[in-house]
């Protein structure tokens, strides 16, 4: 299993130089970052300086969108940074949350995610394309044939099938095995339909991470599950709670959530927390002593996870990289 950490762009730009290189050090092999810039500090800045502090990580956002960025300035960006890392750069893909929200814009829609991959990893390879409202095809004159991976984000059944069809991974945010298993499943179904060889492909399982008494972990995490709510909440409106095609453990626990505010989006002050019950924060997170980590972690593994990324947004950063690098990384190495 690999292991990556996920930063907001809060973090102050000398302590996230420490933090990588403390987390390269102790085994991780990803340092992902929010891709939202009006909430946060510009994360390709931040990528592109953490890179030259670093030799073996990969970074990328964690995820980015169709919307935010005109197509070839994104794959002008991925590309050069993939250039400048020596090959160490992915990118994460949604429809466009936070990014476009905050702003009243609405994510795009699943076709028009699917093409972005297209176009994008194409331009990156130095081939040729048209796209959009652009009256001439593209191509990149300095292009390598870098081949771009990509991390489809995805929860509802559409996005799922296009995260197979499309992406050389899959984000889950939750680290509940059996609805990750569950997910996982349905992605690689539509990748195998789709004629796709998906003997490579990847899971992810992102969440937070807390080592240390549960209590603790409960309160210092309990943002997350609202994070996820918010996009359960749109599978609910457009599948409903009855539906086979999303499993009931997921949707179940929104039942009594009444909002959520994207100014607070991925933090602990949001004020559309009531909802959230201890059981739901354990459950999506993984929390407790190192044993209770790595049990829950070989556990994910089987489900099918390939990488755990920790969002770092809970206090105590170095603590948690330096358990993992001492108490739970070795037990998968």
């Amino acid at each position: 299993m690999e292991f990556g950490i996920t930063f907001k762009g809060v973090v102050e730009p000398k302590r996230a130089r420490a933090l990588v290189r403390q987390a390269e050090n102790a085994g991780f092999e990803y340092c992902w970052y929010y891709d939202s810039h009006i909430l946060w500090r510009e994360s390709f800045v931040a990528l592109a300086m953490l890179m030259e502090h670093t030799t073996t990580m990969r970074f990328g956002p964690l995820v980015t969108n169709p919307n935010t960025r005109d197509w070839s300035l994104a794959a002008s960006l991925f590309g050069s940074l993939a250039k400048q890392s020596d090959g160490r750069f992915d990118i994460g893909l949604g429809r466009g949350d936070s990014a476009v929200r905050v702003m009243g814009k609405k994510p795009a829609p699943l076709a028009r995610l699917e093409e972005f991959v297209d176009v994008v990893k194409g331009l990156i390879r130095g081939e040729e394309r048209q796209y959009g409202d652009c009256p001439n095809p593209v191509q990149f004159p300095w292009a390598t044939g870098y081949e771009l991976p990509v991390w489809v984000a995805a929860y509802g059944p559409k996005a799922l099938t296009s995260a197979g069809k499309v992406g050389d991974g899959l984000v889950l945010q939750i680290a509940e095995p059996k609805i990750v298993k569950w997910l996982a499943d349905q992605a690689i179904a539509a990748g195998k339909a789709a004629g796709r060889d998906m003997s490579g492909y990847r899971v992810m399982s992102a969440a937070p991470a807390w080592t240390g008494p549960k209590a603790e972990g409960i309160a210092a995490t309990r943002w997350f599950p609202a994070m996820v709510g918010n996009h359960v909440a749109d599978i609910v409106e457009k599948y409903g709670t009855d539906s086979d095609m999303v499993p009931a453990s997921l949707t179940a626990y929104i039942e009594d959530r009444k909002g959520y505010d994207y100014s607070k989006h991925g933090q602990s002050d949001n004020p559309y927390l009531d909802f959230i019950t201890d059981d739901i924060v354990e459950s999506f997170g993984v929390l407790g002593s190192p044993e209770e980590h790595i049990a829950k972690l070989k556990e994910l593994e089987a489900a099918g996870v390939t990488q755990f990324n920790i969002y770092m947004d809970n206090g105590d950063e170095e603590r948690i990289i330096a358990d993992y690098a001492n108490k739970i990384i070795p037990a998968f190495r």
